[in-house]
């Protein structure tokens, strides 16, 4: 039972069947009352007639055979009775004539109310009738004996119940013959109004078939335009179940970049690990061969410290973006923008004399709110890269502007097709991997981008041969 209440199907077709039977059941109902009315009505004014005709002369009663003299007529089945303080009497009108009543029979006919209204009376071995009294001179033994009394004439209610048990019947077979025609056409338009609904579904189960675990994943089963109509029930499930297709197969592309990023991501970095960690092992074994070389030793020693010194220094940057990746908030205090482009200006041009260092600033102080360390980082990031990558006399210009600064440069600009990809980690002009003196592990931009995100702030890159621009947007 819980199966068959378990289909969509099935629930519509058993309440539209249900619907459709008590609208039956109320309109038999309401027929079959008004119709018992009808009938009613018409069987109370045959009995006021009867009364009417009874009651036009005297009434005799008497034996059943000396009838001649009797004026009257009463429709075959009805019944007359009338009583006297005294006597009592009563005929049934039957096909082969008429016949007396027993005096119970007779005493119930003349025991209702004798208001010339029709009552119901249940007459003793007759059955139920309809019967009207009224106050009449009553003769009775033909003719010797008369006396006012009470007259009642009555007529069976077979002639509703018949007609109305028929009617009952009937309406009950035809009943169910509509709900039996009600039950089978549902099932049929419901089926065929649910198609689309099926294949919406079948749409689903075909994704939900797909291996989406791993690799890169295209999802191409999409619900057919025509079932995407909104203005409709399943062209709402169409639509929402194609954008719900589009975001996942978007989501799972951006996990498959993520994973490729992961693994080319240990890949660099392995690599950059390796470079040191090869030097430091080669001096290493250099030390241990010429142990007595002082020389050899002291040189193999400053190779491991500078070596161990470059490698701790990109393990720091390598922590610092994984810790701005998991979320890790920074401090946030108001940072004199202004000043801390001086100071870092300043370092640059005893650094790097080489270079022509220029500084725009405004009139008025900038003041924006961060970490005052890692936005010094930033700045330091992106003149070391102005400085590491530009000819001797390139001019550096450091501009400040309120929620930001920008710092340009009139080298030769990025190498084609690396702008796009500067801000990614391990990301240089060198494919070959080499490094020289002005190379570097390729986590500056990273960690510039990193952090000026976590300050809620945003980054961009403009280069062409002759004008590159990095400009920093923060909130104040």
């Amino acid at each position: 039972m819980r199966r068959v209440f378990a289909s969509l199907t099935s629930r519509l077709v058993i309440t539209a069947v249900a619907l459709v039977a008590v609208v039956v059941a109320l309109i038999g109902v309401a027929a079959t009352l008004a119709f018992r009315g009808y009938l009613s009505d018409r069987l109370d004014q045959d009995v006021t007639s009867s009364l009417n005709r009874v009651t036009a002369g005297p009434r005799a009663f008497g034996p059943p055979g000396d009838a001649d003299d009797r004026s009257y007529a009463v429709p075959e089945g009805s019944v007359t009775a009338g009583r006297t303080a005294s006597q009592a009497g009563g005929e049934l009108s039957t096909e082969g004539g008429r016949r007396s009543l027993s005096t119970d029979q007779v005493r119930a006919l003349t025991s209702v109310r004798a208001d010339g209204r029709p009552h119901e009376v249940s007459v003793p071995g007759l059955g139920e009738y309809r019967v009207a009294a009224v106050p009449g001179p009553i003769t009775f033994d033909l003719g010797r004996t008369t006396a006012p009394g009470v007259l009642a004439v009555g007529l069976p209610t077979s002639t509703v119940d018949g007609p109305i048990s028929q009617l009952v019947a009937w309406e009950v077979l035809f009943g169910l013959a509509g709900i039996v025609a009600a039950a089978g056409a549902g099932t049929y338009v419901v089926r065929r109004q649910l198609r689309p609904l099926r294949q919406v579904a079948a749409t689903a189960n075909t994704v939900a078939g797909l291996p989406l675990a791993e690799g890169e994943i295209a999802i191409a089963p999409r619900v057919p335009e025509e079932l995407t109509d909104v203005r409709t029930e399943v062209g709402q499930v169409g639509s929402a179940l194609n954008t719900l297709l589009v975001h996942v197969e978007s989501s799972l592309a951006q996990r498959h970049r993520s994973e490729q990023q992961v693994r080319q991501f240990v890949a660099d970095a392995s690599h950059e690990l390796r470079t040191p960690l090869t030097t430091i092992a080669g001096y290493a074994e250099l030390a241990r061969r010429r142990p007595d070389d002082e020389g050899a030793v002291r040189t193999a020693l400053g190779k491991v410290e500078e070596e161990s010194a470059r490698m701790t220094s990109m393990v720091e940057d390598l922590l610092l973006l994984a810790r701005l990746d998991s979320g890790r908030p920074l401090e946030r205090h108001p940072v004199d923008l202004s000043r801390l482009l001086v100071e870092t200006v300043s370092d640059a041009r005893v650094v790097d004399p080489v270079h022509r260092w220029q500084l725009d600033l405004p009139e008025e102080s900038i003041e924006v709110v961060g970490d005052v360390q890692r936005l010094h980082q930033v700045v330091t990031n992106l003149l070391t890269n102005a400085r590491k990558y530009t000819p001797a006399g390139t001019t550096i210009t450091v501009s400040a502007k309120p929620g930001g600064f920008s710092v340009h440069d009139d080298g030769p600009g990025f190498p084609p097709g690396l702008a796009e990809h500067a801000f990614e980690r391990f990301a240089r002009g060198d494919a070959a991997r080499t490094r020289g003196d002005a190379g570097g592990a390729g986590l500056g931009l990273a960690l510039v981008q990193a952090i000026v995100t976590a300050h809620g702030g945003s980054v961009a890159l403009r280069s062409r041969p002759g004008s590159t621009t990095v400009n920093v947007s923060l909130p104040s």
